[in-house]
């Protein structure tokens, strides 16, 4: 039967680390914990205190300043593998965790699940030709060195690598090695974690490689699993259940969120909110139960791509080579149609072109096959327009001779809004907020892939909540970014009070602007 070795990195909150320990070693599973350097001594002796008796816990030998984005995180969990191998012969498999994680499976649960293949649970895809790094810093990460810390020391960070880039002064990956790439939230058996070991002492080239390299501990357990084990026994997947918001941070759980966890088809999740006592609470005790069952719904993993698509976009932190590119034109007007609805927001388009002389376009930076004129290639793909969307608005605004254009915007691209809103030229948003009856909702969660004809009734009654909070927080976060021509129309309002919005936004008569709003069939789904 699989026994577990929880290799546990965290650096606060040492009254919840003694409580996940003796919560997942009560049942015989083990933990190994490495606690940062940089914490408070006081809060570190407390851990090995209140632990000390537990014979299913022990703590890497040395404990590693850790910083976001360094080889230290990777250095950390070595440390605390080391130990566990060392500590826990029994141990059949390695699984990290950090401080935010709790189980949403028993353990009765996890070791059949871990017994019913003979597989390695890591996301490791190529790192060149896949699309886990939609945007920013690729190779960059890999070719130069990265002796700083991006967050700390910014400016230092990126001098150097500047400095690298002008000079050329370049390296090569080692030669034998395919850099593979995936979440740092993996679970290993025994004799692959002896091959990373018994590997990391024998190539100290490649040592010395990944520790310049920025983000390692999304590259290097990846790398060497697929490295040195074989294809048919790696399951490319995570079995920790965690969502990602716009701008690639991590979603927080909460109370409400108790029955959504445990059925997904995964073994724990992150992160789990300090304040959400209840759901730790029910969490906790979860582990050791007997005879436990679970329905297994799955909407998880679409649910994970529908909020990860938004977020893991590889800009975090990094520079935005946006913000330099110029003006669209201190004379023009950008005038952004933002609806959740997208056939709302194109009905509205339709009748505004009737009416208007001025040139629409609607969800050019959300649909590819929106109609675009031939603008030499930069408008061929949506990656293309994303990021060169100030490039290619100045050239729609030339194409049209124009000083004013309307596009059409899903409300998660704030990113794209801000930017345009810090522009020269003037920028006015119309946001259009519509009503989401749970029928719509169903029909938007088999649209997106989120749900599909044969998924249960109970399963969309958990999924339809997170799908109205969603489009509610991109909404808030809108209007939390305080855009100086942000004006709103709703479909509860009467077609008069719509009408003035609709004049504020396009600048027209009143009477123009209610022949607009009254457009039948506006809101119909």
């Amino acid at each position: 039967m699989a026994k577990i070795a929880f290799i546990l990195l965290c650096h606060k909150d040492p009254d919840a680390i003694i409580k996940q320990a003796q919560s997942l070693t009560a049942v015989g599973d083990y933990m190994s914990i490495h606690f940062d350097a940089r914490a408070k001594p006081e809060a570190y002796a407390r851990i090995r205190h209140a632990l000390a008796d537990n014979p299913n816990v022990t703590f890497a030998t040395k404990r590693v300043k850790c910083g976001w984005g360094e080889w230290s995180l990777v250095d950390a969990t070595l440390r605390a593998v080391e130990a566990a191998v060392d500590a826990f012969p029994r141990a059949t498999h390695f699984y990290m965790l950090s401080g935010d994680c709790m189980a949403i499976k028993s353990a009765e649960y996890a070791h059949d699940f871990l017994d019913r293949r003979e597989v390695d649970y890591i996301e490791s895809f190529d790192y060149f030709q896949s699309d886990w790094i939609k945007t920013g810093w690729k190779e960059e990460r890999l070719i130069y060195r990265h002796w700083f810390n991006e967050r700390t020391q910014k400016q230092l960070f990126y001098a150097m690598f500047q400095a690298q880039k002008r000079l050329g002064i370049t390296r090569a990956i080692p030669e034998d090695l395919e850099i593979m790439i995936g979440s740092q939230w993996w679970c290993l058996r025994r004799r692959t974690i002896e091959w990373i070991l018994d590997f990391s002492r024998r190539r100290p080239d490649v040592m010395r490689f990944f520790r310049t390299t920025w983000i390692p501990d999304e590259t290097f357990f990846q790398t060497l699993v697929r490295h040195l084990v074989p294809e048919n026994e790696i399951e490319s997947r995570t079995l920790t259940f965690l969502m990602f918001s716009d701008y690639g941070m991590p979603v927080t759980f909460y109370n409400d969120h108790y029955d959504l966890l445990l059925s997904q088809d995964f073994l724990f999740a992150r992160k789990i909110s300090p304040e959400a006592k209840e759901l730790k609470r029910r969490l906790g005790v979860l582990y050791s139960a007997d005879g436990q069952r679970f329905q297994i719904s799955n909407e998880g993993r679409s649910l994970y791509k529908f909020l990860t698509a938004k977020g893991r976009i590889g800009r975090r932190f990094t520079q935005r080579f946006w913000e330099t590119e110029s003006s669209l034109g201190r004379e023009r007007e950008l005038l952004i149609v933002v609806c959740k609805k997208w056939h709302v927001a194109k009905r509205l388009l339709d009748r505004i072109r009737q009416l208007t002389n001025v040139p629409c376009i609607e969800y050019l930076f959300n649909e590819e096959s929106t109609l675009l004129p031939d603008l030499g290639g930069i408008q061929s793909t949506l990656g293309k327009r994303h990021r060169h969307r100030r490039a290619l608005m100045r050239m729609l605004f030339d194409f049209y001779e124009t000083d004013k254009l309307i596009v059409c915007m899903d409300p998660a691209n704030l990113d794209l809004m801000e930017d345009f809103g810090r522009d020269r030229a003037t920028t006015r948003l119309l946001e259009i907020e519509c009503q989401f009856t749970d029928d719509y909702l169903t029909g938007h969660a088999m649209r997106v892939g989120l749900a599909g004809d044969r998924t249960p009734r109970e399963t969309l009654e958990r999924l339809l909540p997170t799908i109205r909070n969603d489009m509610a927080h991109e909404s808030d976060r809108i209007r939390d970014a305080e855009f100086e021509h942000h004006i709103r129309m709703r479909e509860a309002d009467s077609a008069e009070v719509n009408a003035q919005a609709i004049s504020r936004f396009l600048t027209i008569p009143p009477d123009k602007a209610l022949d607009i709003a009254k457009t039948e069939y506006l809101f119909a789904d």
